[in-house]
């Protein structure tokens, strides 16, 4: 099916063609056809499956066809869970929109002047984090009374930033009447409690995903925690890698080590939450241009990143959820390319990793890098003394003594 078939402007296609773009994903051929027939769309749709010019696409061609007169107004908000995802969508609009629209980025860690400026000049697209959007609510310096398509993308990453609190609030904003489309890669209980707070008619959409193991070359290493940094570089030096991504468990172990490893001679940054947002466009777009070469991230860079030519992963630390396994793996092997994910395990992990291969369907030879094995026993777990009942003290006790050794200061 080629993107001619729905009917797009001329223009449009002119746009698609010149991007490179020859046929739609599958989730694109099910969801454009819904958002140009004014449906409101539940989507089930993994990062990288072509998911944002699914709704982006549609929604340019209903904007661009039915323009108000005088100063824009705001007809389309998108809200996604990251900045960087927040800055690829606003590109995505951008890439495929006519110069006429107007596209806002409203994102925290920018100047919050500028933004509002920007809105109130006039815009016809807002594509926001929610925590920047309140805060511009909140000051009375936006309007959304004229929205009439409400995105909400990547949903399951929402919960995580506790965006269910912020719903009501934003909802409220908007008419009631307006087009909604969710994008979401799981729906669990508590997105479906979001769904039906936004809509209750929307059509359920989803494409059969390859299973990662089908497209990603995975390995497991067996390693000891304390040799995990001289097994990276072993790798690195020995495996040459083009681009690799290294997820680590915190913020301050992504820094700590980039560190260490620059000093080693690597290309190495740190990605983080902590940096501020140009010292995160910077670093990604040095990943970009291949001027660096190992990026140390947290899990900000699991989902929402679509970065080509990352030719590996690897899971430093493993993930908490099972879940981001899939979503962190899934930033190599994109679009039909080779990938490699590779995870370290050491004792401690080894209960946890058979959890994440339950979860994810998959299972996989451990291996053993020669002079890198991993020696040793498990740590037994020990248990502490049972709590003796009757033995502490009571709320009201503490309190008594507290009050009586004041008392004698005194």
């Amino acid at each position: 099916m080629p993107f001619s078939h729905f009917n797009l402007s001329s223009a449009i296609q002119h746009k698609i063609k010149s991007k490179g773009f020859s046929e739609p994903t599958p989730i694109q051929q099910k969801v454009i056809p819904l958002v140009l027939d004014k449906k409101d769309v539940m989507a089930k749709a993994q990062t990288g499956s072509g998911k944002s010019a699914s709704f982006v696409l549609p929604l340019v061609e209903l904007i661009a066809s039915n323009e108000y007169e005088g100063k824009a107004k705001i007809r389309a908000l998108i809200l996604t869970p990251t900045r960087e995802l927040t800055a690829q969508v606003t590109q995505v609009f951008t890439d495929f929109s006519p110069k006429r629209l107007k596209v806002v980025s409203v994102i925290g860690g920018e100047q919050l002047g500028s933004q509002m400026s920007a809105i109130q000049k006039g815009c016809d697209i807002v594509v926001a984090t929610s925590g920047r959007l309140l805060e511009i609510i909140r000051k009375g310096q936006i309007n959304l009374s004229k929205v009439e398509f409400f995105v909400l993308d990547e949903a399951d990453k929402m919960l995580d930033l506790g965006f269910a609190e912020e719903l009501a609030l934003l909802l409220k904003e908007m008419p009631s009447s307006r087009q909604n489309l969710l994008f979401s890669a799981t729906y669990s209980q508590k997105i479906l409690d979001i769904v039906a707070a936004i809509t209750t008619k929307a059509i359920e959409v989803g494409v059969e995903e390859e299973k990662s193991v089908d497209t990603i070359v995975q390995r497991v290493i067996e390693v000891n925690h304390e040799n995990r940094g001289p097994l990276l570089r072993y790798l690195l030096e020995n495996e040459k890698y083009e681009q690799t991504l290294v997820f680590m468990s915190s913020k301050r172990a992504a820094h700590n080590i980039a560190t260490k490893f620059r000093k080693y001679g690597f290309k190495a940054e740190a990605f983080h939450s902590d940096l501020c947002q140009d010292e995160r466009n910077f670093t990604l777009e040095l990943f970009r241009d291949n001027k660096v070469k190992v990026l140390f991230a947290t899990d900000i860079a699991a989902r929402g990143l679509d970065i080509e030519g990352i030719t590996c992963v690897i899971n430093f630390d493993l993930p908490r959820s099972p879940n981001d396994y899939v979503h962190r793996i899934g930033r190599t092997g994109r679009a039909g390319r080779e990938g490699l994910a590779i995870s370290f395990i050491g004792h401690e992990d080894l209960e946890h990793f058979k959890l994440i291969e339950k979860r994810a369907q998959i299972k996989l030879e451990r291996e053993s890098i020669k002079g890198f094995e991993l020696i040793g026993e498990k740590p037994k777990k020990v248990k502490g003394p049972a709590p003796v009942k009757g033995k502490g003290k009571s709320k009201k006790d503490k309190l008594r003594e507290k009050a009586l050794k004041e008392a004698n200061q005194d």
